[in-house]
């Protein structure tokens, strides 16, 4: 722990924490930034895995939302080509519903309010002469496709962490905020450590709150302050189920109530389909689907499919809490995505800025507001610098990753091809230190399952945050569709009997 206070303290280790702290890091302040749980354990692994500009908000005339996220898709795109990939989108016309001259007007204004270079533009299709047109039932015989990028949400966080930790921030995981003081000149912090149950005090000329479904606890358990709270708590539950088609192309589908549901390319052998927006209350940690979403998306999805997709076909659900700004609209779908940052604090009080709503896609955009508008609190720093500057495993080109899975055979061709292009989509150029220490299959280390093994493990422990097996089967990775209960418990023992040893490796 420092001796000197800190510049900004981060509650919390969603997207917008550490890519602020990423921010904050890269331009030469101090940082300290606590997550009570796992990184991206709340509502940042909990997306629908999309960097996009978001078609439907054009219809809540959401200009300015959807023009700042659709500049941000290629530079993120660019910076983390290895976990952000272009896709296109498929939209069958429903000629009961939105009208196709309304559809190619959005298309249009979706084309060319974002700054779009490299990602190709929309166009018409004839879905009876097109593969996308043959998992779909026949009366759609019209479509529209466009593009947007597809992303790994929870690696988008990690990766975050690592560069912000690389350039000097101390992220700490499993440590909770429980008391936040303001002082005459800095924050005085309480932080528990939920492994050991030990506390210590930390200080902070600036805290920030970006506690995601917590901000209100936050501000009211823990900072003491009773304002506002300006939260709606917004359920989006998905399913996943066996893949229903062999394209390489993703599905928007239009609803009867005006909402959206996307059907997605997932882990090449599952289609996963989502989301509902329901009003949510009570404990976030708790969040999970029921009943009625899961009949709303099969329904939703079987609306379009020539095969239906019914609850038995689903393989797994999850669900996140989206913390939305309350703009006191009626409905949850319609409630804004946009984000507003409350600052709490004048320039000779320390300052608290806590942070409603926002969307994965902006969360650089984000990071850069926040310090510009805590600049008359903070000491002199660096300017802007993160528009271009690629996350770890990301230093190759945008479109370069065959190239690169193909280099990273030729160095290790004792790993499998299927697995080396899997490590390669999670790492990028960092796969070779996951396989530094390994010339033979052999040394890849003990075999979980799948093609787990012991190798990235420890590489996930060491250089990830990951601790216990949740952190590794569902948030490093998605292998959790792919292990058995016996290879998951058989990792969790490993993960016990040699955590420690692990742990005192930490880079």
């Amino acid at each position: 722990m420092r001796t000197g206070p800190y510049d900004i303290a981060i509650v919390g280790g969603g997207i917008n924490g550490c890519g602020i702290a990423r921010d904050a890091a890269g331009r030469g302040l101090s940082v300290l930034l606590v997550e009570k749980d796992d990184l991206a354990s709340g509502t940042s692994s909990a997306s629908t895995k999309l960097v996009h500009g978001g078609l439907r908000y054009l219809e809540h005339y959401e200009f300015k939302l959807v023009r700042h996220s659709l500049s941000e898709r290629e530079v993120l795109w660019a910076m983390a080509p290895h976990i952000i990939k272009p896709l296109r989108f498929v939209l069958p016309h429903h000629r009961g519903l939105r009208p196709a001259w309304l559809i190619r007007l959005g298309l249009f204004l979706y084309d060319h309010i974002g700054g779009r270079k490299r990602l190709p533009p929309a166009r018409v299709l004839a879905l009876r002469n097109d593969p996308a047109g043959t998992p779909l039932k026949a009366e759609f015989t019209r479509g529209f496709e466009y593009s947007d990028c597809w992303v790994d949400d929870a690696r988008l966080v990690v990766l975050n962490a690592m560069d912000a930790a690389k350039r000097g921030a101390d992220i700490r995981v499993r440590t909770e905020l429980t008391a936040a003081r303001r002082q005459t000149d800095d924050w005085e912090l309480t932080l528990a450590d939920r492994r050991t149950g030990e506390t210590e005090n930390a200080r902070a000329r600036i805290l920030i709150n970006a506690g995601g479904p917590w901000v209100s606890e936050v501000l009211a358990n823990r900072a003491g302050l009773n304002g506002r709270s300006a939260v709606r708590l917004v359920k989006g539950s998905h399913i996943v189920v066996p893949r229903l088609f062999e394209h390489d192309r993703a599905y928007i589908f239009q609803n009867a109530d005006n909402r959206i549901i996307f059907a997605i390319p997932y882990e090449q052998d599952f289609t996963l389909i989502g989301t509902t927006d329901v009003d949510f209350e009570g404990d976030p940690t708790d969040v999970k689907i029921d009943q009625g979403e899961i009949t709303y998306l099969c329904a939703a999805s079987s609306e379009y499919f020539a095969t239906a997709v019914s609850k038995e076909d689903v393989v797994w659900t999850y669900s996140g809490v989206r913390p939305l700004y309350d703009d006191g609209d009626s409905s949850a779908q319609t409630a804004t995505r946009d984000y507003v940052l409350e600052l709490d604090g004048s320039e000779d009080k320390p300052a608290l800025l806590s942070i409603f709503g926002g969307k994965i896609t902006t969360f650089r955009h984000l990071a850069e507001e926040v310090l510009d508008k805590l600049e008359p609190h903070l000491p002199a720093s660096g300017k802007p610098w993160t528009r271009g500057a690629g996350l770890p495993g990301g230093d190759f080109a945008f479109d370069g990753f065959d190239n690169l899975a193909a280099q990273l055979a030729d160095e290790f061709p004792h790993v499998a091809k299927p697995l080396m292009y899997r490590l390669a989509s999670a790492y990028g150029t960092c796969t070779r230190q996951v396989l530094k220490d390994t010339a033979t299959p052999e040394d890849l280390g003990v075999l979980f399952g799948h093609d787990l093994y012991q190798c990235e493990v420890e590489y996930l422990v060491r250089f990830e945050w990951a601790i216990d097996v949740q952190d590794i089967v569902w948030r490093r990775s998605k292998l959790g569709l792919r292990l058995s209960m016996v290879e998951i418990d058989r990792l969790d023992r490993w993960l016990r009997e040699n955590r420690q040893r692990l742990l005192s490796e930490r880079a």
